[in-house]
Formats: C-alpha cells, structure tokens, sequence
C-alpha cells in the first residue's frame, strides 16, 4: 500500500514538472560586440541574439538611446525558425564620442510576460594617440591662392556690360519704331487733307452745343497729334500733350504760335481730367488754333 501511494505521488510530481516545462519557455539571450575598445568616433557593431522555444514571441529590445553612445545604423531584425526554436538576431552600429569607459547596460526583452536580461558589455573608448617623435604643427594662417582665371573676369564683365547695353537700345528702339508703325493710319490722302477734312467734319457734328464737350476737345486733340504723327514723323500718339509741346518748341515756330498751340492742348486736358468748361467763344477760338496749327506746321514740314 505505502509503495503504490509513493509510486502515485512520484507520477503527480511528474507531471507537474512536465506541465511546468511545457508552460515556461526554453530562453537564451546574449547581447555581443565586435570591439571592446576603440577610438573616439569608430563604429561598433552590436548584436543582439535571442534564441526561444516555438509558440512565443519575444517583445524586442527597447533602442531609444544608449547612454554615452550614438546610433549610426539599426539593422533588421532577422529570424531563423526550426523544429524546435526559433531564433531572432539583430546588429546595430553604434559609435562614442565621450572618451573614457563605458557601459552598454543590460537590455531587457520580454518573452512569456517576463523580462531576460544581456550582460552588460563595457567599452573603453580613447583619445587619438600622439606620437612625440613627430614634430608639433600649429594651426597655419589662411593662405591665398591667385585665381588663374581672375584676369579674365574683369574683361567678361565688361564684355557683358556692352552686350547688355546694346540688347536694351535695339529692343528699346524696335519697340519705338512698332508703336511708330503700328499707330501711324493708313490713308490716301496727305496728312495735312486729312486733318482740315476731319476738323470740318468735327465742326458740323456742333458737339459743344450738344453737351459733348469733353469728345469735342478730345477729338481737336488728336487730330493735331495724328497730323504730328504723319507729317512730322513724331510718336505723338506714345506722348502725353505736355511731353508733345516740349518736342513741338524744337520746331521753327514763333513764340505767340507756340504759346497759342501748347495753350490749346492744355486746355484739352484741362477739360479731359479737371472737367473745366470753357465758354462758347473758347471753343470756338481752340477750333481756329488747332486748324492754324496743323497749317503752320505743314509749312514748317514742307
């Protein structure tokens, strides 16, 4: 009886071994350098081995930072499965830039709901040695080196300077000769016909006494400024009328025509920006100084 009850409780103490084996993981975990002592910013290579029973899955080393050492690379984490385990292996480079010795700690991984520690692995990190055979060179002061092509460089901003300069006057004179042609109207009559023809016309519409002040001088207006255009060869129509009374002083006209004619104009834009309203008799005197303008300064062309 004593022996079937020590056989039995052998046989419960069994399987409570074998239960508790099954339960709990076969672990191994090792943490491994390639060097133990470098220079100041050398690279080390770091792995990281953790080998486990099938049916667990490791919670991975937690590599936010290592005291004193910086992380260059993080490798992938590689694993090789067979019958019986599996194993994970990672390599990390690391480097140190702090001399002295220190200490990679002990990094956990959680396996099962608990944790498995590494060794912690010390490293000496040094100084650059100095040999006192070789002779000490102090800093030396910046030494200037002519440019070789430095005389060249004056020449080619010149260079570029003048075909700057000459691209401006031919795109600047291009552009005054198209406003030139593009403004200037074609008509079979002469300049000086067709500015008397259009004032005649501009007389029988009686603008004035219809209200129409402002078109009436405007018209006065441009039809001196495209008489000045046609017979004079001058880009009236680009110019303001003060700019045009500039260039018409040029001319050969005499000072009480000149004054009478720049007057005339700048009643014209009197009326066309600061709504003045000349008399009837204004009006009419305007009409006779256009006309005897376009007149004069055909004679002056001729």
């Amino acid at each position: 009886m004593r022996r079937t009850k020590l056989y039995t409780a052998c046989l419960f103490v069994l399987l409570l071994c074998a239960e508790f084996s099954f339960a709990q993981p076969a672990v191994s975990v090792n943490a491994s350098v390639d060097k133990s002592e470098i220079l100041i910013g050398q690279r080390i290579k770091l792995s990281l081995d953790v080998k486990i029973s099938l049916g667990f899955n490791p919670s991975w080393f937690p590599l936010d930072s290592i005291s004193h050492f910086e992380f260059v690379e993080k490798g992938k984490i590689d694993s090789v499965v067979t019958e019986n385990d599996k194993t994970y292996h990672q390599d990390i480079i690391i480097t140190s830039f702090d001399s002295g010795t220190h200490v990679i700690p002990r990094l956990p991984v959680i396996i099962g709901g608990k944790n498995f520690l590494t060794d912690s692995i010390p490293i000496t990190v040094k100084l650059t040695p100095l040999d006192p055979k070789q002779d000490y060179h102090d800093i030396k002061d910046i030494i200037d080196v002519q440019n070789p092509y430095s005389k060249y460089i004056v020449w080619s901003i010149v260079a570029i300077t003048i075909i700057s300069i000459l691209l401006v006057i031919y795109f600047i004179t291009r552009k005054q000769k198209a406003i030139l042609k593009e403004e200037q109207p074609v008509s079979r009559l002469t300049a000086y016909d067709e500015a008397i023809k259009s004032l005649e016309e501009l007389k029988k519409q009686q603008l004035p006494e219809k209200g129409q002040v402002k078109l009436y001088y405007s018209r006065l207006n441009d039809i001196l400024r495209l008489f000045v255009l046609r017979r004079l060869q001058i880009a009236s129509m680009a110019k303001t009328n003060e700019e045009l009374i500039i260039q018409l002083k040029e001319l050969n006209i005499s000072r009480d025509q000149f004054s009478q004619m720049a007057q005339a104009l700048r009643i014209s834009d009197f009326v066309k920006f600061a709504k003045y309203l000349p008399g009837e008799n204004d009006n009419e005197e305007n009409f006779k100084v256009i006309k005897s303008s376009v007149e004069l300064l055909n004679e002056i062309a001729s």
